[in-house]
């Protein structure tokens, strides 16, 4: 977990964290800005800090250590979990573990924003509203579009950007919003 996003969420200020857990006001100030990386900090320090915040030390380090799959991997892996969980429960708990919000602040911004249109295509077809949590993110549009894999290769293929055109004609608005391609979440295997 981000370390400012977890102060953030507990409404505690860097010199609030410093003081209650022990650890000195620079290091906590040099770590939240980036300057120092939490993974390189003694075990104690991180201790103390994960104890102040009320997380594992684990989930502390987790992110700065976290390996970042490749987009189609990451895509298929959250279809899965739909597939998996029911439309419902994916929803409950993408909203409740602020992944989407996460993934943006270490300015993963494909899979933000692949995960934010994926809850908002599950909201829409299901009825349920739009969690304004997100607005801010919901304006965000990748530079380039993103395409499936499957649909570069056909354009390769076929020394066409036909499949490319179908493929936007066909895309659900909630990815396309974000400048990615995306037609089916569905049928995954």
């Amino acid at each position: 977990m981000d370390i400012n996003t977890l102060l953030a969420e507990k409404g505690m200020t860097k010199y609030k964290l410093a003081k209650i857990s022990g650890v000195p006001q620079t290091t906590v100030i040099d770590i939240c800005s980036g300057k120092a990386k939490i993974e390189n900090c003694s075990g104690g320090t991180i201790y103390k800090l994960s104890k102040t915040l009320g997380v594992s030390m684990e989930s502390l380090v987790a992110d700065s250590l976290e390996y970042r799959p490749a987009f189609e991997t990451f895509k298929s892996n959250v279809c899965h979990s739909v597939k998996d969980m029911g439309d419902l429960d994916f929803l409950i708990d993408t909203l409740e573990t602020g992944r989407i919000r996460a993934l943006y602040a270490r300015e993963w911004y494909a899979e933000s924003l692949y995960l934010l249109a994926m809850v908002d295509y599950l909201s829409r077809v299901n009825g349920f509203p739009l969690c304004s949590e997100y607005d801010d993110i919901r304006r965000a549009k990748l530079r380039r579009t993103i395409y499936p894999a499957g649909i570069l290769a056909m354009c390769a293929a076929f020394k066409s950007d036909e499949p490319k055109s179908k493929s936007l004609r066909e895309a659900i608005p909630e990815f396309l919003r974000h400048n990615i391609v995306e037609a089916e979440v569905r049928n995954v295997y």
